[in-house]
């Protein structure tokens, strides 16, 4: 069986387009493989639980009978050992865990506004 002669270079011309497509896709295009959209599906559902766990934090601290206290060590830090003195104060543990997290610590220190950190 015999080819015409342009098939051997529109072969070639497909495959190449092909790759050229795929390439800007992935680059440019917004295309993501399910392993990296899953870790933004993962990152954004963490960081949605975090800041609705803030309104639970503050209440926290207003409800605290120490909390002029523990301002006030709050205050004195630097913002470097805000966070871990944010998370001794039991004011960024979720409910339902033993541990505090770090991330509703420093989204719980922005949202009490310590003088303007």
């Amino acid at each position: 069986m015999t080819f015409p002669e342009w098939t051997k270079p529109g072969i070639y011309g497909a495959l190449g387009g092909a790759i050229a497509v795929s390439i800007l896709g992935f680059s440019w295009g917004g295309w993501t493989t399910s392993g990296s959209a899953q870790t933004m599906a993962q990152d954004l559902a963490a960081e949605e639980v975090t800041l609705a766990m803030v309104p639970v934090c503050l209440n926290m601290s207003a409800a605290d009978p120490e909390r002029t206290e523990k301002l006030a060590t709050l205050q004195d830090l630097s913002s470097f050992g805000r966070r871990n003195a944010m998370m001794e104060t039991g004011w960024a543990t979720r409910p339902g865990t033993d541990t505090p997290d770090r991330d509703l610590a420093a989204a719980c220190l922005a949202g009490l506004e310590l003088d303007g950190s």
